[in-house]
């Protein structure tokens, strides 16, 4: 039993350690985001260090401290995402209907032929703006049902898991579509004006992430990630970023993101929407964000029930709140973790000035 147990606890301080590394090979980069399961796995493991050792050994003593740190640690990094955190977007009850933006963002997963589900979606919540990943041909033709109230649309239909679609009942100006990154790796970025007439920088962004299947390592993710960060730190307008990210929002580069941007997270105190996967409910975690700039503060955000992808949908409410902002604050970066930024960009040759400015 001592053995097993001591197996367990090195386990759990190897997953643990890993991400500290930053390295970027996708094995070390996936421990991030099963933080949930390997915190659960802790306490478990820490229960039973408790009833089956002899605390007063020093063996015991030592995987005790060990497995209780593993716990502290994974958990320092999820009760950002639970409601005893300080809320870091306000709530707003403002039910002034031009004030509002409401963004429905849905991964359908391009072999899933279950449009009629993200169709009713649509009908039934009446988002201002519809985003698809992984659309392709197919789902573009089935989704041309909703240009009648939704007659502002950017489309780039792929079938390599990276198409996407915009479709919106308020205008789309200065549309771009670009490959930042990856010349097979599109993102959106538009100026959307809102009906009180203020203009809105959107970006729309789907990253390919690290996996065996993909890319080796995280690099090209986390460069794409930071450029855009980078481009919308200094914006005065208003700003938006979402999609899937493939990157869970308690990873050090999303914070890292969030940092450089200084963009908001309305997860942050009330939950970690975890929209992917679908299928599994013990594997599941947040890949699909939406982050915003202080204009805004927030009314409802929600996953949506399964359209048969691998992902949920996730329908976020905002309410635009002030043209200057307001005084809600993101979390601010260190200065290793800006040279951090500055390397990940080097590496790839990427810049800031390569993203699109829109309503700038």
């Amino acid at each position: 039993m001592l053995l097993i147990l001591c197996l367990c606890t090195l386990l759990i301080l190897v997953l643990t350690l890993l991400p500290l590394s930053r390295h970027p090979h996708w094995f070390i980069r996936g421990m991030d985001f099963p933080r949930l399961q390997f915190m659960i796995f802790a306490a478990a493991l820490l229960i039973g260090h408790l009833l089956l050792l002899d605390r007063e050994t020093i063996t015991a003593q030592i995987l005790i401290f060990a497995t209780a740190s593993c716990l502290l640690w994974q958990l320092w990094w999820i009760l950002p995402f639970t409601p005893m955190w300080r809320k870091e977007v306000i709530s707003s009850s403002d039910n002034t209907a031009k004030r509002q933006l409401s963004i429905l963002t849905s991964n359908v997963f391009t072999p899933n032929r279950n449009a009629k589900a993200l169709i009713d979606l649509v009908k039934q919540h009446k988002p201002d703006v519809l985003v698809t990943l992984e659309s392709d041909q197919w789902w573009q033709d089935q989704l041309q049902v909703l240009e009648a109230d939704m007659p502002y649309s950017v489309k780039c239909p792929l079938d390599n898991l990276y198409g996407m679609h915009v479709y919106s009942r308020l205008p789309l100006d200065e549309q771009e579509i670009c490959y930042l990154v990856e010349q097979d790796v599109p993102s959106i970025h538009v100026c959307l004006t809102l009906r009180t007439g203020d203009k809105v920088r959107a970006h729309f962004l789907h990253p390919a992430p690290p996996s065996p299947t993909e890319n080796e390592e995280s690099t090209e993710r986390d460069a794409e990630l930071v450029m855009v960060a980078k481009s919308v730190a200094k914006s005065h307008q208003p700003v938006i970023v979402t999609g899937d990210l493939n990157d869970v929002a308690w990873s050090a580069t999303t914070r890292l993101f969030r940092k450089i941007s200084g963009l908001l997270d309305p997860r942050v105190g009330r939950g970690a929407f975890n929209t992917f996967h679908a299928g599994y409910p013990i594997a599941r975690w947040p890949l699909d964000h939406l982050f915003h700039s202080s204009h805004f503060t927030l009314r409802d955000i929600q996953r949506m029930p399964s359209i048969d992808s691998d992902h949920f949908p996730l329908l976020t409410r905002l309410v635009f709140t002030s043209p200057l902002g307001n005084q809600q604050e993101g979390i601010k970066p260190e200065k290793e973790e800006v040279k951090w930024s500055e390397k990940i960009t080097d590496e790839q040759q990427v810049s800031k000035n390569d993203v699109p400015t829109p309503a700038e």
